[in-house]
């Protein structure tokens, strides 16, 4: 799979301990920074993976700030992307299950490495359900375009 990778200075470490984890397991994976914990705005970071997912040069985004909600919220300024910042498995389940997410937000604040690639791997390699949910993932999109 190929995955978009950014974070910010609060997500960098655990951003390089995934980034580490899914080359390893032998995704392709693109990283669109930081590359310190030098203070740095996630907005920046946000918007260069969303934009990788929104035109499907990626198959998913992934990333990190202290809790993961500021990169969610910038993220999802980007029409065509759907990301959902979680903390637990069943979020993440739901998420890809019901809500189709193409990036996952993580807060390094309260994750360490093992969690954060649990919850990875579990976003990896869920899937869509379609159905009811598909006619309200469509229903987001016809809102991007109003």
């Amino acid at each position: 799979m190929k995955i978009a990778l950014g974070a910010d200075h609060a997500g960098f470490a655990l951003k390089e301990q995934l980034r580490r984890r899914l080359a390893e397991e032998g995704h392709e994976v693109m990283d669109f920074g930081t590359d310190s914990g030098e203070s740095c705005d996630y907005p920046d970071f946000a918007q260069a993976v969303a934009r990788e997912v929104a035109q499907a040069r990626v198959d998913r985004g992934i990333l990190v700030c202290s809790t993961g909600i500021g990169m969610a919220i910038a993220a999802n300024k980007v029409a065509g992307v759907r990301a959902a910042p979680a903390e637990s498995e069943d979020e993440v389940r739901l998420t890809r299950e019901h809500n189709d997410a193409n990036v996952l937000t993580l807060g390094a604040r309260y994750l360490d490495e093992q969690r954060a690639a649990g919850l990875v791997d579990l976003f990896l390699n869920t899937g869509f359900l379609g159905g009811r949910h598909a006619r309200r993932v469509a229903k987001i999109a016809q809102l991007e375009e109003s």
